[in-house]
């Protein structure tokens, strides 16, 4: 069954979504790819294999049906693994890929949220390894980066303006591993992210916010079967000692 390779806490946060009129979003990586060779950075031509989109296609169509929710918007990387991923799992859910129209956004992937400069920062990511980079990045230590905390506000910031569209649903957003990585780092305290930490192909986020507007907003967090509240503001305030 396509499902078995889902990591098994995708299920197991299914249980702690918001029964009542509340937009959610799913914040994922993409769906299964081929293998990426040298320190597992993946270029941007790797594409879904047939056992990801299988799992794309079985993971959308199991989202609709276990939580009663409908996508009401798609917003996905500008790289064709993660537009596929998305393509697949609105197949899997509607058997219909023109249903819900896939808005591509800069912030899902890099140069974006975290990189303004990519020839200054590249031979980096090269050296380091993905994991490596992004905790130099945490730590705000490389040449060509935006402030990693600034980056990650604007993708919440984002995920908060898709659900104050509409009052009940599920927003999909489909990224990369190093995006949700950093996002990761600051809600959950992580002061050094390891290979534990990393996001699996086809594992991500379920986030919900409550509040009239961003800054004063608190936002719920499932990760990994877990429930965590991130006050807005508080984190805003934590990044900004930080980062003194």
């Amino acid at each position: 069954m396509p499902l078995g390779q889902l990591p098994p806490s995708m299920l197991q946060s299914l249980n702690l979504l918001p029964k009542d009129n509340v937009s959610v979003t799913l914040f994922t990586r993409h769906s299964i790819r081929h293998v990426a060779t040298g320190k597992g950075l993946a270029g941007y031509d790797l594409q879904l294999t047939e056992e990801g989109i299988a799992l794309a296609q079985y993971w959308g169509g199991h989202l609709i049906t276990s939580t009663g929710r409908q996508v009401l918007s798609c917003t996905t990387s500008p790289i064709q693994r993660c537009i596929d991923t998305a393509s697949h799992m609105l197949f899997g859910a509607y058997g219909d890929t023109t249903k819900i129209e896939i808005i591509q956004n800069n912030l899902l992937v890099e140069p974006g949220s975290f990189v303004e400069d990519h020839a200054l920062a590249s031979p980096f990511f090269r050296d380091l390894g993905a994991l490596g980079f992004i905790n130099q990045l945490i730590q705000n230590k490389l040449p060509g980066m935006k402030n990693s905390a600034q980056g990650v506000l604007d993708i919440l910031n984002m995920v908060y303006a898709l659900e104050q569209k509409q009052a009940e649903g599920l927003n999909l957003v489909v990224t990369h591993d190093t995006i949700i990585a950093v996002i990761l780092s600051y809600t959950l305290g992580i002061a050094e992210v390891t290979s534990a930490d990393w996001p699996k192909m086809m594992e991500g986020l379920f986030i919900w916010f409550d509040g009239d507007n961003f800054e004063e907003s608190t936002m719920q967090m499932v990760w990994r079967g877990e429930q965590k509240q991130i006050v807005i503001a508080q984190l805003k305030e934590q990044i900004q000692m930080h980062h003194a």
